[in-house]
């Protein structure tokens, strides 16, 4: 009888929402199209050049890297220094958004990475943007720019540190269970294996390689043959996989892509859609207006700064375009604290992001985590605000 009252409530709930749906009202129907728009875009500049590769090096990293090698480097008794120094610094070389670090996050926390080391190179690998970091320099102020650079770094490895302190039994439990674990055999040199690895990561960085403010430089040279470097890579890896992989193998790394594609790809496009919905995109607002966002981080108070963090921890960002958008509200009369606060939390945060930590580390961690972003981006906007 419960069931049955439970699927009658549904019922009724389903048809006063499509019942009282306010289409015809501006606002709701621009929503609706930003939101289009957002998963559109997302779809287009993304799936194709960020989570794909990113599956295909989760999933490889679940078939061809042995769990004895993971605890070791990254495991919760791994080697404190190396494991978090590698973790906290990892998004100098990805350069990724909070979306496309996930499929990566997944393998490695999977194949029995620590919590702390996950979490760093959570946080980090969209975080830590070097070009990222530069812009906010130049676009933003020095000050800002050495200040996200700090903190960015920092964070990673304080969250890190913490989330492991307040699982630390759990950790330990786990570190135990695989203490005895013997190393798996290996069908390829270590070498082998680097090479592959790094033939993937090639594709996904310089794939994605971001266009520089300057038309000069290191950086806009590179830019101006990131699609050779690509190409290069794709066959580089190729000859890899003819030279070195058999049938199974490559039939497993498939079937594990397919995996992290089936479990992150549908969390990340319906937390995009709601995203959109919510907050709209750059270029047009959602059902939140933006003036209301405007008015609340002005100036630096306690408000305004974990009013920025939590905005900044739900709303989608882009690589890069965090910069053009706090720099509008800064026009707008938002505080210098505030700012820095959105800058720390917002890359490396999003809607659709937390959909899919929950999925892989549980809620209640995902909980913690996301507080722990908010707090520290609330705290250090708050200290900077003050300066």
């Amino acid at each position: 009888m419960k069931a049955e009252l439970k699927k009658l409530i549904l019922i009724i709930a389903v048809f006063l929402f499509i019942y009282f749906l306010p289409i015809g009202h501006a606002r709701f129907d621009n929503a609706i199209m930003q939101s289009l728009n957002l998963i559109k875009w997302y779809a287009r500049e993304h799936v194709l050049l960020c989570l794909i590769p990113a599956f295909f090096i989760a999933g490889a990293i679940s078939v061809f890297v042995s769990q004895a090698s993971v605890m070791k480097y990254l495991g919760a008794k791994a080697n404190k220094f190396l494991a978090y120094g590698v973790a906290s610094v990892s998004g100098t070389i990805l350069a990724v958004c909070s979306c496309t670090v996930l499929p990566l996050f997944a393998g490695i926390y999977k194949m029995g990475a620590g919590l702390g080391p996950a979490c760093a190179f959570l946080y980090s690998g969209p975080a830590i943007n070097v070009l990222a970091i530069i812009l906010t320099a130049r676009i933003l102020g020095f000050e800002l720019g050495v200040a996200r650079a700090i903190g960015a770094v920092s964070f990673s490895i304080v969250i890190g540190l913490l989330m492991h302190l307040i699982y630390r039994k759990e950790e330990s439990q786990k570190a135990d269970s695989v203490a005895a674990m013997p190393e798996e055999s290996k069908s390829r040199k270590l070498w082998q294996n680097g090479l592959y690895f790094a033939s993937m990561v090639a594709i996904l960085v310089f794939a994605n390689w971001a266009k520089p403010i300057q038309p000069d430089g290191a950086w806009a040279a590179v830019h101006s043959v990131k699609w050779i470097i690509t190409i290069v890579s794709i066959v580089i890896l190729f000859v890899f996989l003819i030279l070195w992989f058999t049938k199974d193998d490559l039939a497993q790394w498939t079937a594990s892509t397919w995996t992290y594609t089936k479990q992150i790809l549908p969390l990340l496009l319906g937390g995009v859609i709601v995203a959109g919905f919510l907050l709209g995109t750059p270029s047009g607002e959602g059902i939140i207006p933006s003036k209301w966002v405007a008015s609340m981080v002005g100036g630096n108070s306690l408000r305004a700064n974990l009013f920025a963090s939590i905005a900044g921890a739900f709303m989608y960002f882009a690589t890069l375009t965090e910069v053009p958008i706090v720099q509008g509200l800064v026009s707008a009369g938002m505080g210098k604290g505030p700012a820095l606060a959105l800058l720390l939390a917002g890359p490396a945060l999003s809607l659709p992001s937390m959909l899919v930590i929950r999925s892989v580390m549980g809620t209640q961690k995902t909980i913690v985590f996301v507080s722990l972003v908010i707090l520290m981006a609330t705290i250090s906007g708050m200290i900077f605000g003050a300066l």
